[in-house]
């Protein structure tokens, strides 16, 4: 066996199929086997494994053991001379698996390798090579120093960021997205430590290797596509404790005396640094837009109540103690509906801020209407203020919008203009899966792949793409899997990162199209939605719905019994549903694949009866109950009672 390939997966199904498909690609003319080794995911990732992938060798963790353990669990069982640690949230080129071996086989000093990232927006992922994080790279990289200087070879040291990312370079830490590692060398060093259970492992072991004799390559020849955040939030407080805490495990480890000291010192700087950080932003995040509403709606005031004493009544009408206590009182009101509102929450909803408004506005005057009138001033200049506060918080806002701060991005749901490159066949049906998410876009059109794809829809081909991008202002492209390999993708993605497009790839025989706009987020997804008749709580819901109604109709029995012609049946039948032996709704048939199909009860009534008359159509049928399974609803057996009431006694 020439290549062992380990995939350590929890709750990313989607992009799990979309790694194997590329991974199966890869594997063509090398002997190679898979391992998925799931965490206890809870996304149905076993059984897509189970049904779509039986040559992959699965392990089912009954709880999360972590990243480290898993994958030991797979090395331990593993046969291949060369074993590749992969995540889930990956795809990698046609070429990946025998250009990284072929490199191996000509570097015998070769003990790990790491190939160039991408993220799904093609940008370069700079962890792609890393330095070991010795106190001083530490210091840099937590203080921003690395940022600041990254071609300086002094403070650039943690992602090496003075070496070309298109050139081959001897490199102290390998990514643990993506490490291919000689079996050999990982029988001489030892496998990854098991007391870091989520980060550091990577680094720990590529310490390691070099330690044992061995070099570690970063190898820019082939690129991989790396969804970073797919199982983490990284810019989350938890994973900057996470991972210093794992930063500190590697330096009691390896780290001896002073500098481990130092090291730990540094690290636990960094944790609390952090944590301060995240805290002051998250608060000055909270506060910010209310406090510049105030501002705004008092600084109306100022402006409003000179002016209403001057056309109404005389200058100073007005005491002082107005401004300096009513009025933040009526703003205090406005702002707490707006909190209440929702026009605090991101994107921002404008109509959720001029609700707030309203809702203000009215409990101001009811407030006004109870008090003394020794505190009532004038409700005309709380009309006034309500005006003033809904055009300037909304205006003001739509500014800021327009001025491109994203404090102030909006709850648009902008239709997405979409093109798909593919064959017609393949095209066409992610079209078809487009438009069953609920993912507001406008399609383009297609995009050829070679010249046998010709039609109206087709707008160019895929060597014509930057040209198509400018012309038809696209907004994605998506790319069909099954049609394009992954090498042309991700140097459509390469020659693209310029213009701003996002990309999503559809892997084949997929009800998901997949992609990642950003590094920091944890990736896009859109899939058709599916309410499985087999989900737990649906098969619960159906039961409650059966025997409800059941029992309803057992009590209606003296009248309802003289509407049916075949009594005893009809009684029979209600008795087999409140006792779950029947349900009142089945699959049609015949049943043409009904080991395909989620198991339920037998039903006296169909989705056939929805439409009259029951089908002997076998075919029909069968689109009945896949839909019937797959967007499975109370309502729909409801309807289907209702409809079919009076077959109750067949």
């Amino acid at each position: 066996m020439e290549l062992s390939v380990i995939i350590v997966n929890y709750n990313v199904k989607h992009f799990l199929e979309q790694c194997l498909h590329s991974v199966l690609k890869a594997s063509k003319n090398i002997s190679v086997e898979i391992f998925v080794v799931d965490n206890n995911s809870a996304d149905g990732s076993t059984q897509l494994v189970k049904e779509k992938f039986p040559q992959v060798h699965l392990v089912e963790n009954k709880i999360n053991v972590g990243f480290s353990k898993a994958n030991n669990q797979a090395i331990k069982a593993a046969k291949g001379r060369y074993i590749l640690l992969l995540n889930p949230d990956t795809v990698v080129e046609e070429n990946t698996f025998a250009k990284g071996i072929a490199f191996m086989e000509q570097h015998p000093d070769a003990g790990g390798l790491g190939v160039k990232m991408i993220d799904g927006k093609g940008n370069f992922l700079p962890e792609s090579k890393r330095g070991l994080p010795t106190p001083w790279v530490a210091f840099c990289k937590m203080f921003g120093l690395s940022k600041l200087f990254p071609k300086s070879k002094k403070f650039g040291k943690y992602h090496l960021s003075y070496l070309n990312e298109n050139e081959t370079h001897e490199v102290e830490v390998l990514a643990g997205a993506f490490m291919l590692l000689r079996k050999e060398t990982l029988e001489k060093v030892g496998l990854l430590d098991e007391t870091f259970f989520m980060y550091g492992e990577d680094i720990d072991l590529s310490y390691r290797i070099t330690l044992g004799g061995y070099k570690n390559y970063y190898y820019p020849e082939t690129t991989i596509i790396h969804y970073k955040g797919e199982s983490t939030k990284k810019g989350s407080l938890n994973y900057v404790k996470v991972f210093y805490k794992a930063m500190i495990v590697f330096a009691r480890k390896h780290f001896s005396g002073g500098k481990a000291g130092a090291f730990t010192f540094l690290l636990h700087l960094a944790i609390w640094f952090r944590a301060f950080l995240s805290i002051l932003r998250r608060g000055v995040d909270r506060i910010f837009l209310p406090l510049l509403d105030a501002v705004f709606i008092f600084a109306g005031f100022l402006f409003l109540t000179p002016l209403w004493e001057h056309i109404r009544y005389v200058p100073g009408y007005y005491p002082p103690d107005f401004l300096r206590w009513v009025v933040p009182f009526y703003i205090l009101f406005w702002l707490t509906a707006i909190f209440f509102s929702g026009g605090y929450k991101k994107p921002v909803n404008l109509l959720h801020v001029g609700r707030g408004i309203l809702w203000g506005t009215i409990a101001i005057l009811l407030g006004y209407s109870l008090v003394s009138e020794t505190y009532r001033f004038s409700r005309a200049l709380i009309l006034l203020g309500s005006v003033w506060a809904a055009l300037s918080l909304i205006f003001y806002r739509l500014f800021f919008y327009w001025m491109n701060w994203k404090t102030f991005g909006f709850d648009i749901k902008r239709t997405k203009k979409i093109a798909i490159a593919g064959h017609q066949a393949e095209a066409s049906r992610v079209r078809d899966i487009l438009k069953q998410t609920r993912i507001q876009s406008e399609f383009a059109g297609f995009i050829s792949i070679d010249p046998d794809d010709h039609g109206e829809q087709y707008i160019g081909s895929i060597g014509q793409l930057n040209e198509i991008v400018r012309i038809n202002r696209i907004d994605e492209i998506i790319f069909c899997a099954e049609n394009i390999r992954s090498t042309e993708i991700i140097r459509a993605m390469l020659e693209l990162t310029s213009l701003d497009i996002d990309f999503k790839i559809a892997p084949p025989e997929s009800i998901s199209i997949i992609g990642s706009n950003s590094i920091h987020t944890a990736g896009d997804l859109y899939v058709v939605h599916i309410n499985a008749i087999s989900k737990p709580a649906n098969r619960r819901k159906k039961r409650i719905f059966d025997f409800v109604s059941a029992a309803l109709l057992l009590l209606t029995s003296p009248v309802l019994i003289w509407f049916f012609n075949r009594k005893s049946r009809w009684l029979k039948n209600m008795l087999q549903v409140l006792w779950g032996k029947q349900s009142w709704v089945g699959y049609a048939v015949p049943v043409e694949n009904e080991n395909e199909l989620p198991l339920i009860k037998p039903g006296i009534l169909s989705p056939s009866d929805i439409l009259g008359t029951p089908s002997a159509d076998t075919s029909k049928n069968n689109r009945l109950n896949v839909l019937y399974a797959r967007n499975y609803s109370l309502l729909t057996d409801a309807e289907i009672l209702l409809k079919g009431w009076r077959k109750l006694d067949r």
